[in-house]
């Protein structure tokens, strides 16, 4: 199975005071820090190479995940430095880290979906990378992504259109050959190279039926509260 680079290191500033003192990553969920749920969820997808990407109050995950053993997963750390890189530029700066293919996992996310299904999909498409996409319909955020026929026509974060009613479901798909040849150095976002990738053809698609649960928002927060802890009351 692929390394799972999981992008932690943002400011979480739409959380308010929540994460004045802590990496939104930590955030209690279900009696436990956030991330360790998705570390408990990659263990029983058969993930066993994790590279987290932090950098605001990055130390404060470090001191509570270590190098991963409690999971039997092997953790390695790539850190900003002293200045943000943002998603896009946190990944290149991991690429030494994550092999020739890696998911990229966003750090607020958990995602009901098979981590094989998605590797066996990228694999077969050929394509330089690949989203997993939700008929979103602006029903959990805006909706982003044009999909039509299986295939992603164009994915933009930040200016969506009509024809827009898929949203990206927060795992995705990338070769190192394509965040290698992506030009920009410094901060950028990770979205920029998806949109490079839809315009040319090069984004291969993935649907998923059952939505995603994230901790980027106070209701995203109850949501994955509720749905974590409906998980565990049925393992008991």
């Amino acid at each position: 199975m692929y390394t799972v680079a999981i992008l932690a290191g943002g400011l979480a500033t739409r959380l308010g005071s929540l994460t004045q003192s802590i990496p939104k990553s930590l955030i209690e969920i279900a009696g436990k820090p956030f991330i360790t749920h998705q570390l408990d969820c990659l263990r029983e997808q058969g993930i066993r190479s994790v590279v987290i990407c932090i950098g605001h109050l990055g130390g404060m995950i470090e001191e509570v995940i270590g190098n991963g053993l409690n999971w039997d997963i092997d953790v390695k750390y790539s850190i900003d430095g002293p200045e943000l890189l943002g998603t896009g530029g946190a990944i290149k700066k991991a690429l030494p880290m994550l092999g020739d293919d890696f998911f990229i996992l966003y750090g607020d996310s958990y995602l009901p979906v098979s981590f094989n299904d998605v590797k066996n999909a990228y694999k077969l498409s050929q394509k330089k990378g690949l989203m997993t996409v939700l008929k979103n319909e602006n029903k959990w955020d805006r909706s982003n992504v044009e999909f039509v026929n299986g295939q992603i026509i164009k994915y933009n974060k930040f200016a969506s259109n009509a024809r827009m009613n898929y949203i990206d479901y927060g795992l995705g798909l990338l070769s190192a050959s394509t965040m290698e040849s992506y030009a920009i150095e410094g901060p950028f976002d990770l979205s920029d190279v998806y949109d490079f990738l839809s315009v040319s053809g090069n984004l291969a698609g993935y649907e998923v039926f059952d939505r995603f649960y994230e901790i980027g928002s106070p209701q995203g927060i109850i949501d994955t509260q509720n749905y974590i802890q409906k998980i565990k009351e049925k393992g008991m």
